[in-house]
């Protein structure tokens, strides 16, 4: 289930990280083909601003989806609900900021960039600041929405949304270079309105009634946002990084002998690499998500699968990538610089060395979800400063010495290879232990969740499976020395969920599994259960209902269970009963005597 879960939710968030890539894409070929290379390089000089409002957006989102995992995790809806109206808030209350300081500091702006030895230069770079910066609030509204969209299963409008945003980019470029001839403004802006296509589209389930988030002002609340933050602080210490490298690596080049030729082929590179780390992005977004919500469950088995099926996937896909990357060179190129000559030959060079670096590209990226979800925030933040600037900037310092200035362009390669050495030799330190082991490189305390011989996992599909599901956990909880009443209750629950689960939740025809997770930790018997059918909260259904006959079974296991939690979740029913220990009675008492 989790394997299917992981690949649903990647195609998802790989085209949500899109939301700002792939209008930055579109843009720059479109600069390319109607405005030239010296727009290009404009376009290049504003790129770390443009980065910056991504970052902002990105910090909020990756810091709603801990805050958010975490107390679906453990069942608290109404905490999800604070976590999402504070969110929207302080979204909209950074959006006006930036937006007036863009629009008020346009000029020094445009200057500090590195726009100002060139008038032409100058002018495209505050232009196009200007015209994309009217959409930075649509931008960050986008990228918070995208993780509730993923909480809530609708992958499919988040596509459309994306597809929307990519169709309307496309037609307004075109309008702006053939119709309005607005230059590097009209570019700005057709992004600016693109991003709004996609708020409109992924805000219809938001105000449905089908919503299962509600925001409220009474919601929004400085401890809420604080939380948000600091779960988000990683992901910002990462784009923050990406705002660096871009500048500093323009402004070596601007140095070397290639001068704003030399940006241009940089800002080619760089945006076809960020279109091609939106895989390394999503494998993240999924890590993070799923990682905090089996981190607060004390599933430690989960996590190790999750890990080794992440890494394995982000190599596969990395190395895939890569290939077509390489293979694709001059034709991609070829989109953003018509001419043939020295700029586009440094381009397809440079694009080539990029291209083995994005398998250890997304294997990081994925470690670094896991790292933030299991809440090793200043690990997370290391790696990210590290992978996003500190490494890359040292093996393009290092290689330019070396080479001269082809030997920048080995800046993000070399930088990821340093990067997962760096890793393992961390994981080595604190473990002890061979740092590429799945267990290992999780990191996680001693203590965390329970044995193998605590613990019962158990899949259902059918009515078979139900009743040997019920007997076995009966059977696990008497030989942890359970008495009959506490060992039976287990049992009766299991039967009872399961029996609902797969009469009533898997006659759609399509292909469902229930997975049954019996933990003894802490005096506690814990139950999960997680399913792909039908959406079925069976807490509120037991007081709604009227008919005291129906729902009978539910209605017994609310009455023996000490605590129950529902989460409906990324398309899962999430249900946890816990049942409190009860120490055996001894029955050897002594004989009396005369």
């Amino acid at each position: 289930m989790i394997k299917k879960l992981i690949r649903q939710m990647l195609a998802a968030q790989i085209l949500s990280a899109l939301t700002v890539s792939l209008c930055l894409l579109i843009d720059n070929i479109m600069i390319g083909q109607f405005l030239g290379n010296k727009a290009i390089a404009a376009y290049g000089l504003a790129n770390p601003l443009l980065l910056l409002i991504g970052a902002l957006g990105t910090m909020l989102s990756a810091g709603a989806q801990v805050t958010c995992s975490r107390s679906l995790g453990r069942g608290l809806q109404e905490e999800t609900n604070k976590g999402y109206s504070s969110a929207l808030a302080i979204g909209a209350a950074i959006s006006i900021v930036f937006v007036t300081v863009v629009l008020l500091l346009n000029d020094p702006l445009a200057r500090l960039l590195g726009g100002g030895r060139d008038p032409e230069l100058f002018a495209n770079t505050r232009d196009y600041l200007i015209g994309f910066v009217i959409g930075a609030p649509a931008s960050m509204g986008a990228l918070i929405l995208v993780p509730f969209l993923q909480m809530a299963g609708k992958s499919n409008l988040l596509i459309a949304a994306v597809l929307g945003m990519t169709v309307s980019d496309v037609a307004f470029d075109l309008l702006n270079v053939l119709v309005f001839h607005g230059g590097m403004f009209g570019m700005g802006l057709a992004s600016s309105l693109s991003y709004y296509v996609a708020v409109v589209v992924g805000s219809t389930y938001f105000l449905s009634k089908k919503c299962v988030f509600r925001f409220s002002r009474q919601g929004i609340g400085k401890a809420k946002i604080r939380e948000i933050l600091v779960g988000g602080v990683p992901s910002l210490f990462s784009m923050a990084a990406s705002v660096i490298l871009v500048y500093v690596m323009n402004q070596l080049i601007l140095r070397s002998n290639t001068g704003s030729a030399g940006v241009t082929a940089f800002t080619v590179i760089s945006t076809l690499g960020g279109a091609s780390n939106c895989i390394s992005t999503g494998m993240n977004g999924v890590a993070l998500t799923l990682t905090g919500i089996l981190y607060n469950e004390e599933d430690r088995n989960g996590l190790k699968h999750l890990l080794t099926y992440l890494l394995k996937i982000s190599a596969f896909l990395g190395i895939a990538v890569g290939i077509l990357l390489f293979a694709f060179a001059p034709l991609l190129a070829g989109l953003f610089i018509k001419t043939a000559g020295p700029t586009k030959d440094l381009a397809v060079y440079g694009l080539r060395i990029y291209a083995p670096g994005l398998a250890f590209c997304c294997m990081i990226c994925a470690l670094k979800g896991i790292y933030q979800g299991t809440n090793r925030p200043g690990l997370t933040e290391i790696v990210c400063l590290g992978e996003g600037a500190v490494m890359p900037i040292l093996a393009a310092v290092v290689m330019q010495w070396i080479q001269g200035t082809r030997g920048l362009w080995l800046y993000f390669s070399g930088g990821e290879t340093l990067m997962i050495l760096f890793i393992l030799a961390v994981v080595a330190v604190m473990t002890k232990r061979n740092p590429l082991r799945s267990e290992n490189i999780l990191l996680l305390r001693p203590d965390f969740g329970v044995t193998e011989e605590n613990m019962m996992e158990m899949d259902v599909r059918t009515m078979d499976d139900v009743i040997t599901a019920s007997v076995a956990s009966g059977k696990f909880c008497r030989e942890h020395g359970q008495p009959v009443r506490v060992s039976n209750h287990v049992a009766l629950c299991v039967e009872e969920i399961a029996r609902n689960v797969v009469q009533h939740g898997f006659q759609d025809g399509k292909y469902h599994s229930l997975s049954i997770r019996l933990q003894h930790k802490d005096g506690r018997w814990i139950l999960r259960f997680r399913d792909n059918g039908t959406s079925f909260d069976p807490v509120s259904y037991v007081p709604a209902s009227d008919d005291p006959a129906s729902g009978m079974g539910i209605r017994l296991v609310m009455r023996m269970a000490d605590e129950v939690r529902y989460t409906y979740s990324m398309s899962l029913n999430n249900l946890t009963v816990i049942f409190r220990e009860q120490p055996e009675k001894r029955t050897d008492a002594a004989p009396k005597t005369a």
